[in-house]
């Protein structure tokens, strides 16, 4: 029996101004991989489940092309014709819209996504970067030390900040909102930003270093811009976005507006599209959009602490965002990032100061290290948490243990004993 037709198999094409994806796709039980690879280019780009009387021969030529299948491994290209440039919800809405639920597939995976250079010169990236916001918050060669508000939620206002300044004076360069903390009754954003970036200029006068309060602005899209023009007037120099829950529609939005600001990336609900190694959209993909309209610093996870992540997807994921020209590994593809900016990786979940070594080892010195309990549950407080963190960091850019660096740090060598 004659193999059926796939038209938009094509294994001998050679990509050109196309959006490329990788695929892990489990075929439905009857189906060849090759037929579910047609399936689902058929379904993200021109094609419908059976002939229409309305479909032009003009129209072909848009069609998306699996061009290479390695087991269940399938690169299909689009051609970027087929996308409004600059609209992210319009991109995702091609390849990651319906193809997660067809009969075709048992489990499908978006595991990359590469942009042709017409695509990228839409975008703006990154309105700082690695080196801008190094630059603005005057800290050239270690890791930043960052801390979030604990209790999460429930802090009144006066708490909230109070904790902020023991965090900055301890030796913290950022203190952030944690992704759950709006304008609750106990905690109304105007006074909390209001006051906390108060306490930010004090610990600013008092130790001589920069400090940076990243405010979580997320709400509705017109509310979030309100919230964002406040931290703008107020003197703020970032705001923070739960990036997923609040929409890629909305952080264009707050990118676009060029507040001058600093966007840090929360991926809150991340792990509902990444957990499952066989099916949903790897977090390579997510940082790629993050990426491209332009976050400054956005969470890629630890390797260790309290939360699931391989340290080698890891390293992946940060060289994704801090690197001009990303080379193809078995679940990446090749992205030349042309103009945009790197984008500053950020570990959170679970630290504390003895995960310093083994974080900078793998992740390197462009890196925030943040840690929540980790500094706010020392038996020391707040403010010797931090302090003790900040000579973790200390510690290993002077190449010297933590162990041993702890004989003339008493903070360190509390805190190792209280952890480790």
């Amino acid at each position: 029996m004659p193999e059926k037709k796939l038209e938009f198999v094509e294994l001998n094409y050679k990509p050109k101004d196309d959006l490329i994806c990788l695929f892990r796709i489990e075929p439905a039980r009857g189906l060849s991989i090759k037929e579910a690879a047609n399936t689902v280019a058929l379904e993200s780009s021109i094609g419908t489940w059976t002939d229409v009387g309305t479909k032009k021969d003009y129209v072909n030529r848009l069609g998306a092309k699996v061009y290479s299948i390695n087991r269940n491994f399938v690169k299909i290209a689009y051609p970027s014709e087929l996308f409004e440039g600059n609209n992210v919800p319009n991109i995702l809405s091609s390849i990651a819209g319906n193809i997660f639920g067809m009969k075709s597939v048992k489990a499908i995976r978006l595991e990359d996504i590469s942009f042709p250079k017409s695509i990228i010169k839409k975008f703006s990236g990154p309105k700082f970067g690695v080196e801008g916001i190094r630059r603005f918050m005057k800290v050239k060669n270690r890791p930043l030390l960052g801390t979030i508000i604990k209790p999460k939620l429930g802090l009144i206002t006066k708490d909230h900040a109070k904790s902020a300044y023991e965090s900055w004076v301890g030796g913290c360069d950022f203190v952030k909102d944690d992704e759950n903390l709006a304008s609750q009754k106990f905690n109304v954003f105007e006074e909390r930003i209001s006051r906390t970036l108060e306490m930010a200029n004090k610990a600013e006068e008092e130790t001589g270093e920069k400090k940076a309060y990243l405010v979580n602005v997320t709400a509705e899209t017109k509310e979030m811009m309100k919230r964002a023009q406040i931290v703008e007037d107020l003197g703020g120099k970032y705001v923070m976005i739960d990036m997923l829950t609040a929409g890629w529609a909305a952080l264009q939005t707050l990118r676009e507006a060029d507040f001058k600001l600093a966007i840090h990336a929360h991926r809150a609900m991340h792990a509902a599209f990444d957990r499952n190694e066989k099916h949903g959209i790897n977090m390579m993909v997510i940082a790629d959009f993050a990426r491209l309209i332009g976050v400054d610093t956005l969470h890629i996870g630890t390797g260790i602490g309290k939360l699931e992540g391989n340290i080698k997807d890891i390293e992946e994921l940060e060289q994704e965002i801090e690197m001009k020209n990303v080379k193809a590994t078995k679940l990446r593809l090749t992205q030349n990032w042309e103009k945009i900016k790197p984008v500053l990786a950020v570990s959170s979940g679970g630290l504390h100061p003895g995960h310093v070594p083994f974080l900078i080892k793998h992740l390197g010195e462009d890196l925030v290290i943040q840690m929540g309990g980790g500094i706010h549950g020392n038996k020391l407080g707040t403010r010797f948490g931090a302090v003790a963190a900040r000579q973790a960091i200390d510690s290993v850019m002077k190449n010297i243990s933590l162990k041993e660096y702890a004989k003339t740090h008493g903070e360190l060598k509390s805190t190792l004993e209280q952890w480790e």
